[in-house]
């Protein structure tokens, strides 16, 4: 055990300095300089003796920083590959988009039938995002009057959509 303390000692330092030149990462190159020891603790009878003991060393420690320069390549290649097939996946299709525009149309024709108060709360609550009693201190009103005026907005454009229109409208904002 002395002496694998005082070969520790003499290469660690030597050996973290080459791998990191390979693998930029210091933790990186402190976990392969680690792997090499637990290497040549269990392989230690096997060690050929009348061989160049450094060289040994020193070639485990290149083929270790090489494998994890390959493992870094095919995982970015991997997430390369997941990337694509996301943004693929999440595309938006011509015919969700013509769904959509053609759904935005109607809504945006139907909205010019409301009164002028209806559609300011509509667009509040849909195109700006607020809550209810966020428009209601906006405009000055009771957040009741802001919730009833959003009942017969949303009442009155379900019964001038078209229901097959809707479903597909549907569809494309929760899937797309």
């Amino acid at each position: 055990m002395v002496a694998f303390d005082t070969i520790y000692e003499k290469y660690c330092r030597r050996l973290f300095g080459f791998v990191v030149r390979y693998v930029k990462l210091e933790s990186e190159a402190e976990e392969i300089v680690q792997d090499v020891f637990v290497r040549l603790w269990e392989n230690r009878e096997k060690i050929n003796v009348y061989s160049s003991f450094e060289s040994y060393l020193f070639t485990i420690s290149y083929n270790s920083a090489i494998s994890l320069l390959r493992k870094r390549i095919h995982e970015k290649k991997y997430l390369e590959h997941l990337k694509y097939i996301q943004q693929e996946h999440n595309a938006p299709s011509l015919t969700d988009e013509l769904y959509f525009n053609e759904l935005n149309s109607k809504i945006q024709s139907l909205l010019s039938d409301l009164t002028p108060r209806q559609k300011e709360i509509y667009q509040l609550s849909r195109e700006e995002g607020l809550t209810h009693d966020e428009i209601a201190k906006k405009l000055g009103i009771s957040t009741n009057t802001v919730k009833n005026h959003m009942v017969s907005v949303l009442s009155f454009l379900r019964s001038n959509m078209d229901n097959g229109l809707i479903i597909n409208a549907l569809f494309v904002y929760l899937f797309i």
